[in-house]
């Protein structure tokens, strides 16, 4: 599998490695990107996990609340001029406001609900993109609802009300007053956008990823030289770390930097003399997941793939 100099600088930023270890990785990997990852980390040569990554696609993130229900939306541009243009403003919060009466999280169903106006989603996405002149996409949908309770929204860093580039849900099922639980939603939502959790528990953290860790870490234990029973310890406690630190309910609560979040939502029920339970959330960051090419540094990058 051949490999390009965008390969290169994308293996240094996801991964913080110097740009030969990068090019000698993907020597050695026949140019796969994950296995290329998977190898740098088995060295030591790259951090565990790089979850924001250089997310860089251009756009925003809604989210919306009504009764106990709640949805995030990620809408995508070309360009961060176009996010900050009120129309573009205007359809990704007409949008969200449409996913509310979505069943599930079906993009292709969203683009289909009504719009303001007498139109469709779908419709109006193609009005924006022939009157702003940019490509603009509605990339993802997520919903999360509550039997009795409430669905707290929080925005980190909002270019507009409910529109950000990091948009957070929180899922709190209680019969607890609903100001108690607000606020607790609130605190919750800031630890989510900061910590960046990958499930709820530990369970549901998907299983591949789960699998990967195990690979680079058996890597690391052979590395070690010691007793195979020794290495086998060595795994697990790599891999239970590793749910740990990813699943919301383990993880530390970044407002005092101690307590699990699952003892932060006991004690919040007990001083609130009723059960919380903490269901669902959602994180959407703007691009995740997408690579954009930028050209500083690539022909340093080149050089060194022809070197």
């Amino acid at each position: 599998m051949a490999y390009t100099a965008a390969d290169v600088k994308n293996l240094r930023e996801r991964t913080g490695a110097g740009m030969m270890d990068c090019k000698k990785a993907l020597d050695e990997t026949g140019g796969d990107f994950e296995a290329a990852v998977d190898a740098l980390r088995a060295r030591g040569l790259a951090a565990a996990a790089k979850k924001s990554s250089r997310t860089a696609a251009e756009g925003l993130v809604g989210v919306a609340v009504e009764g106990t229900k709640g949805v995030a939306v990620e809408v995508n541009s070309e360009t961060d001029f176009v996010a900050k243009n009120e129309q573009f403003q205007d359809f990704v919060r007409n949008t969200t406001q449409a996913a509310l009466g979505v069943s599930g999280d079906d993009v292709e169903a969203l683009k289909a609900a009504s719009y303001p106006g007498g139109t469709t989603v779908a419709d109006a996405l193609t009005n924006n993109v022939a009157t702003i002149g940019e490509n603009q996409q509605i990339r993802r949908m997520k919903t999360v609802t509550v039997s009795q309770g409430v669905v707290v929204p929080y925005m980190h860093n909002a270019a507009a009300p409910n529109l950000g580039k990091i948009g957070v849900l929180v899922a709190l099922e209680s019969e607890a007053p609903a100001n108690v639980l607000e606020d607790l939603g609130k605190q919750l939502a800031m630890h989510i956008a900061a910590a960046f959790p990958m499930a709820l528990n530990a369970e549901d953290l998907d299983p591949e990823m789960i699998e990967r860790e195990r690979k680079v870490a058996a890597e690391k234990a052979a590395e070690s030289g010691k007793p195979e029973n020794v290495q086998e310890k060595m795994v697990e406690g790599a891999v239970a770390k590793f749910a740990k630190e990813n699943a919301l309910l383990s993880q530390v609560f970044v407002m005092d930097n101690k307590t699990p979040v699952q003892q932060v939502v006991d004690q919040a029920g007990r001083e609130a003399g009723s059960k919380i339970v903490l269901k669902d959330f959602v994180r959407y960051q703007l691009g995740e997941g997408i690579e954009k090419e930028v050209s500083d540094f690539a022909a340093e990058v080149a050089a060194a793939v022809q070197g």
